[in-house]
Formats: C-alpha cells, structure tokens, sequence
C-alpha cells in the first residue's frame, strides 16, 4: 500500500527567503574555493604524472618501431622463399624485385650469391658484402638489419634451396622513409624522434635533427646537478640497454620531456623528445575554462534562484494546487486528503469522526467497455455525489484508481450505514428513465477514528482492512472495522509461515473416515480428512486454515502430500496383507487451473505399486463455474477413468446445478449432503431424498449419505436403498492405526 510523508512535515516554519539566499550564496562561493584548490592541487598532480606518460607513451611508440622493422625482415623473408619458383629469367626477377619494392615501400631490393657477388643491384650502393649484416645472412643464415651511411637501414636475409644457402636478398630503406617510419603519431605531431645507437650515435635522425646532435645545448647553459646527474644516468642506462626518461628546461624556458627506450634490435635505442605542455597544457586551459565556466554557472544560478524566489512567491497557489489536486476530479488528492485529516484530527475526541472507503465493484469493466474518458467521467461524476452528500467539516478525497476517501462527522454506526446506503442510491439514481439501467456497485469500508493520535495511513490501512473483509468473504455493502480483522489476518499469515515447516516435519496428519454398506454392514471405503497436529500450536481445526489455502494457492500442495501419504498407507496394508479399503480423496478446484495435473497424482499410485480402482477423487460443486469450466472438468474426469481412478461429487444437493452436473459428467458416486438429513422426520424431506437416490440407481451411480449420526436417519436410509453411509452413527474420522484396529473390529463382527 503507499505510504506519505506524515504530513506534520509541511507545517514546520520555512526560513525567509532572504536567510536562503543567504546560505545558498555562502554554499556556491564555499563550492567554488574548494573547486579552486582541487583545480591547483591537479595541476601539480598532472606535472608529476606528465613525465610517467610520457615514458609509457614512447615504450609503445618503441615497440611499435620494432614491430614494424621485424615484420619488414618478415616480409624479406617471404620474399626470398619464393623468388625463385616464381622468377623464370633475370627480366623476370629485376621486375618482381621492383614490384615487391614499391608494394613493401623498399627503396631498392639487390640480390648476392653464395660468395657475395652481386646478381641484382640498382641501388648505387657498392661492396654490398663487406656489411655485417650481409655476411650474417650469408654465413649463418641470419636475418639482420644494418646501418649504412646516410642514415639508411639496409635489411638483408639469406636465400636458401633446400635448406642450402644459395645467397642473399637485401632491401634497403633510405633517410626519408625510415624518418617517416619513426614519426610520432602522438602528441599532435610536436614530438620528435631519433634512432642511436649505445653509444650515442645516431642511426636515424628526424627532419630536424639538432636537438639530439647538440644536447648540451638544449639545457640552460648553468643546468642544475640534477639536470646533469640525469644526463649522466642515461649515457650508464644506454651501455646497459636499459629505458628512461628524465624532464628538463630548454634555452627558450619551455619544459620538456627526454625519453630513451631500447628498440631490442641490434643496440639501438628511440630516443623521443616531449615538450611537457601537450600533456599538461591543456589541463591548464581546461582549468582555467572550468574556473571561469563555474564563476559563470554560479553567477547564473544565483540570478535563477532570486527569479524562482519570486515565482514562487508570485505563484504559490498554483503550485499547491498541482500538488494537492487530484487531476481527474479536479478535488483533493490523497496528499491533501491526508493533511485536512492531521489537521481535523488533531483537535478531535475518540470516536467522534469516521474515515470511510468506498471502491467501485468491477470498475475496470466500464474502462474496457466504454473507453478511459466514460471511466473518468464516471469518477468525476462520482466525485460530485458524494461531495453532495457531505456535510459541514466533512471531506472527499479520490485515492488509488477508483477508490474514495471520506471523513464523517458521525459517531452512530446506524446512521453512517444509512448514509452511506442513501448516498449509493443517489450515484445510481442516474438510472431512472432509461430502458436499460446500469447499477454501479459500491463497497465499502468503515473505520471508527477511536485514536485521533495515530497516523493517518494507519487510519486508512484499517478502513482498507475492512473493505477487504469483504471481498474475503464475498459479501457486499459495507463493513465496519474490528480488531478481529486485525488479528485473523496476523493468525492466517502465521499459519502460511507455517505451511512449509509443517509439510516436512509431517504436521499434517491423514484421518479417515469409514463409509460402511448399508446392506451387509462391510466397510465399502473410507475418506481421508485432514488434521493439522503441530507441536507447539496443537490441533489447527480444518476451518481454520483449508479456506486460506485455497486463496493463497497451498492447498495444491496439502492435496499432493495428503494423496501421497495415503498411497503409503494402502501401499503397507497390500505389504502386510491387510485388507483394501478403497480411500476417497478430496481435489481443490485450484488444481483445475493446470491442465496436466492428474499425471503427477498418476505417478504417484504408481510409485507406490497400488492397483487400480482403489482411489477415489471427490469434487465438490464449488469447481464448476462457466461452460469452459464445465468442459475442463468433463475431460479430466475421463482422465481420471483412463488412469483407474474412481470420480465422486460431493456435498451434492447444496448448490443450485446439482442435478444439471450429474446429468453433465460422468461420476461414479455422489455424496448427499448432510442438511437433507437435518429434518428427515418431515415427509418432503424423506421424499427428496428417496427421489435422488432412486435416481442415482437409475443413472447407475452409487450414493453415500455423509453426516449421518442418529440410528433413525440410519433407519430411513437403508429403507430407501442408500448405499452407503458416513457419520459418527459408525465412526468419527480415525489415525490411520486407530483406522486399520477400527476395520479389523468392523470385519470380526461381519463374520
């Protein structure tokens, strides 16, 4: 249910607008020094992480190098492979050779034999097999890359012939591609790299290459020592191929970053320069936007929180008006309903108001019906009746779809009943001259304010539990609220919480009842009744807890349970030799509601070994509603025969339909209900019941008369050739042990 706000809350003083703005200034200039000092504290925190990402950003651009440089020694390589399948003549070669320069972005491509003499060369490069490089292919078979004056990398690989050297192909990459090669992609395209080896030298400069050949005069010329003890940690981290970075000030003042990274190729290192503002540079800008972007935002919201003081101020009632308007009736809401309540109630005595629910039976069938618009007209129209038939100090409220609230000035339960009877009449006096009247059903719900003090929504659940009543037991018109509500619905929640427990600790205990034939006094059955024995509780009476499991859907599983406890039952009487009784169970129409649900009980008697014909499922009348209904039952009836299972209808004659249903389905038995038998000494009684008995035999179905406690209705009814009986004229409902010594007692005499 919803829960409010108690709404003392709205009654609490306000602060002027003046002290609000106030605080609210004083808060926004508070947030803005704060944001301040966290703006400088990360600029400092963005220099000492510059020179950290800077490093990681050129470890990657080095790894990147490196990547590029093998996979063009594995693209020499797959070259060679197959130069010489693919290549017919010298013609052929140059112009493959050529073709895979151009797509591999080589500058030349020249080819050594065995002995390093040159079949193929147009690079203009001489004495191609003195370079080491070269002579590692040729003698160990090695793939290498070498430097070569001009800043060129000459890559080389051998060329074999099952798995003979034969030779060597060489590629070689001039200054400008390698330079291209190396360019930094980061930082904007301000960083500048270079290739050097261990000792400084430099393989492959970039475009601008003095920064990396004159060090000494990147760095002021009176450098700090620990500039200096920098430099020197490189030139020892180069002879040991390790990485490094280090930041430094420039001659022009600007900061910059030193990265040197190994590039695991031959001992060369990528040597990349940083200046320290693409990194920090823009968080600076970015700060300084966001100081002035907050000043703004402050300035703006301040000028807005004057400009909504004063719509406010100017529009107050408005504003109260959507918040305590119910948009359909265009009354009170829930919310105002609550506060004129907490007002009125807090200076009243007990028992001189009441607060009443009323709910429009089956109101949803007018929205489906006529359409949302006639489902709101029919609320306002509502709205306007009972507003009508109010009186002074007294209020209406529409809350939660077509539920109302009111408060009634009245003490006397007599008088809010007929007012409340009158004021139906009148919402259905709408009727009075139309061919074809449509009555609006009204329930409703009636709480005794007897505690002014309690909250509100406690006032309403009780209203609430009241109207609920009702529907638990289908009934109409109006109830007043009683502590018993109260209680029953705690003790019907207690005893579902219980539910589960008690199922498997075996609480629920099987009793039967004989069913003795009038005849020749045999036991012809039995039924099995349910006893609730739980060990703190005690015995929980069948009233008590079968009609809440019907609503609350657990019966379901009490059938199962108490249908297995009596398939074990029988299963040990056929084990010991005992005799067969058969045993009538009863089915909850809940189990209606699956279509499959005979197969489980099914499973059941044949897990347990039982014959057929043993077993009897009792229905009641209360299963059959509507024709789809009826159709449902009929089919699982059959099923029922096909499984071996016998079909009584119970409590028959207590209904209207009785006679219909047994002309409907095909059931076994019927069970006549007890109240024929309350006044059998009167004759119309005795003939209703000789009629349907005399009808049962005709249709072939056997009866049982249940109920039966005195010796003169046992007189009558083996006069008439009933059946069977049940009643404690022969037994009440027995433990099964009691049961089987009750049999046993029962057959000795017969004998």
């Amino acid at each position: 249910m919803k829960r409010y706000q108690k709404t003392a809350d709205f009654r609490k003083p306000v602060p002027s607008k003046g002290a609000q703005v106030v605080f609210l200034s004083a808060l926004l200039v508070i947030i803005f020094a704060v944001t301040i000092l966290n703006s400088a504290r990360l600029r400092s925190v963005l220099n000492d992480s510059a020179q950290s990402y800077a490093q990681d950003v050129a470890s990657q651009l080095a790894s990147d190098i490196t990547a590029r440089i093998q996979s063009n020694e594995d693209d020499l390589l797959l070259i060679a492979d197959t130069l010489l399948s693919t290549a017919q003549d010298e013609n052929q070669l140059q112009a493959l050779l050529d073709r895979q320069a151009d797509i591999l972005e080589f500058d030349h491509f020249m080819l050594l034999d065995q002995d390093g003499q040159e079949i193929f060369n147009d690079s203009g490069t001489e004495n191609l097999k003195d370079f080491p490089g070269i002579q590692d292919s040729l003698n160990n078979g090695q793939a290498s890359v070498s430097y070569i004056e001009g800043q060129s990398l000459l890559y080389s690989v051998p060329v074999c012939v099952d798995d003979e050297i034969i030779g060597t192909l060489a590629g070689l990459r001039t200054k400008e591609k390698m330079q291209a090669l190396i360019q930094p992609k980061s930082f904007n395209g301000h960083g500048l790299t270079c290739i050097i080896n261990n000792q400084g030298e430099v393989i492959v400069s970039p475009t601008d290459l003095k920064p990396f050949l004159q060090l000494d005069d990147i760095f002021h010329e009176e450098a700090d020592s620990e500039v200096s003890q920098s430099i020197q940690q490189m030139q020892e981290r180069l002879q040991k191929g390790q990485n490094g970075s280090f930041d430094f000030t420039a001659i022009d003042g600007s900061r910059l970053i030193l990265a040197y990274n190994s590039l695991q190729i031959n001992d060369w290192f990528l040597l990349t320069l940083i200046p320290e503002d693409l990194i920090s540079g823009e968080a600076s800008k970015y700060i300084l936007s966001t100081f002035i972007t907050i000043a703004a935002i402050i300035l703006i919201f301040l000028l807005f929180l004057l400009a909504m003081f004063q719509f406010y101020s100017g529009h107050k009632k408005h504003l109260e008006q959507i918040a305590f308007t119910d948009p359909v009736t265009g009354g009170q809401n829930e919310a105002a309903f609550q506060i004129s309540c907490e007002r009125l109630f807090s200076q009243l005595q007990p028992f001189s108001y009441a607060v009443v629910i009323l709910n429009v039976k089956g109101f949803k069938l007018i929205n489906e019906n006529f359409g949302l618009e006639a489902g709101n007209d029919t609320l306002r129209y509502l709205y306007r009746v009972i507003q009508r038939n109010l009186h002074d100090g007294e209020s209406v409220a529409r809350c939660e779809a077509d539920n109302f609230f009111l408060t009634m000035n009245e003490t006397d339960k007599r008088v809010i009943q007929t007012r409340l009877e009158n004021l139906v009449k009148d919402i259905n006096s709408f009727n009075e001259g139309r061919d074809t009247p449509y009555y609006l059903t009204i329930l409703g719900g009636i709480f005794l304010v007897d505690d002014p003090s309690l909250d509100i929504a406690i006032i309403q659940d009780r209203a609430r539990t009241a109207y609920q009543s009702l529907l638990a037991e289908q009934r109409s018109g109006f109830a007043f609220y009683s502590s018993d509500y109260t209680e029953r619905l705690k003790k019907e929640q207690e005893l579902s919480d219980l539910f589960d427990t008690s199922l498997e600790n075996h609480d629920f205990q099987v009793y039967l009842q004989p069913k003795v034939r009038l005849k020749d006094g045999s036991v012809g059955g039995a039924e099995a009744l349910v006893r609730w024995v739980h060990p703190q509780k005690g015995m929980i009476f069948p009233s008590d807890f079968i009609p809440l499991f019907e609503r609350n859907g657990k019966i379901c599983e009490l059938d199962v349970y108490m249908f297995k406890e009596v398939c074990k039952a029988m299963e040990r009487w056929i084990q010991e030799g005992k005799q067969i009784v058969p045993v009538s169970v009863n089915l909850s129409r809940q189990h209606f509601r699956h279509p499959h649900f005979l197969e489980t009980f099914a499973q059941i008697a044949k897990d347990h070994h039982l014959p057929n014909w043993v077993i009897e499922f009792e229905l009641t009348e209360s299963i059959f509603f509507s024709n789809e209904q009826i159709e449902m039952v009929k089919h699982s009836i059959r099923q029922m025969h096909r499984l071996g299972f016998y079909c009584s209808l119970d409590d028959f004659g207590s209904g209207f339909s009785s006679l219909g249903l047994l002309k409907e389905f095909d059931v076994d038995a019927i069970k006549l209900d007890r109240q024929f038998f309350l006044n059998i000494s009167q004759e119309k009684a005795k003939n209703v019941i000789a009629c349907l008995i005399e009808l049962a035999q005709k249709l072939g179905v056997y009866t049982v008369a249940e109920g039966i406690e005195e010796e003169s209705q046992l007189d009558y009814l083996r006069a008439v050739k009933c059946d069977m009986i049940q009643g404690y004229v022969f037994s009440k409902p027995l433990p099964i042990p009691d049961f089987e010594q009750w049999v046993e007692r029962q057959s000795a005499k017969g004998e």
